[in-house]
């Protein structure tokens, strides 16, 4: 299981060092896509399998809905391998999408890593620090 959060910092070429702790759960290869709130995804290609499964099950014809959760997240999509050190390029659509200028935040979240700028990933927490009290009783009302 993905857990827990860790700093790396975008390195020339792009390149960043994805934590050991989720290399090793990653496998050789893995997916790297657009996600929602502005951050990015980082999964193992058995996850990907896992997650286009949940989004694009449909009937016989895809619901709007669907399709463009599958434009957005499998058209974004970039199948990456990991350097020696651990590394991995991010291609500048992705970078550009998530804001990513500098240091990198990864966010183990069970069976997905998501990929945040640092300052935005703060902003994101603080406001989620913010609302915790609520957000627990949405869930627990079903809402």
């Amino acid at each position: 299981m993905l857990l827990g959060n860790y700093i790396s910092q975008l390195g020339s070429g792009k390149r960043v060092a994805v934590p050991k702790k989720f290399r090793s759960q990653l496998g050789d290869s893995c997916i790297v896509a657009k996600w929602y709130d502005k951050c990015l995804v980082l999964l193992s290609e058995e996850a990907w399998s896992e997650l286009l499964q949940r989004l694009t099950v449909t009937e016989t014809i895809p619901t709007a809905a669907v399709r463009d959760t599958m434009r957005f997240v499998m058209g974004s999509a970039f199948e990456v391998s990991f350097d020696s050190q651990g590394r991995f390029v991010l291609p500048d659509t992705l970078l550009g999408y998530a804001g990513i200028k500098d240091e990198v935040m990864f966010l183990g979240l069970g069976s997905r890593i998501e990929i945040w700028d640092k300052s935005e990933w703060e902003t994101k927490e603080q406001n989620i620090s913010e609302n915790a009290g609520a957000l627990l009783e949405q869930l627990a009302d079903g809402k």
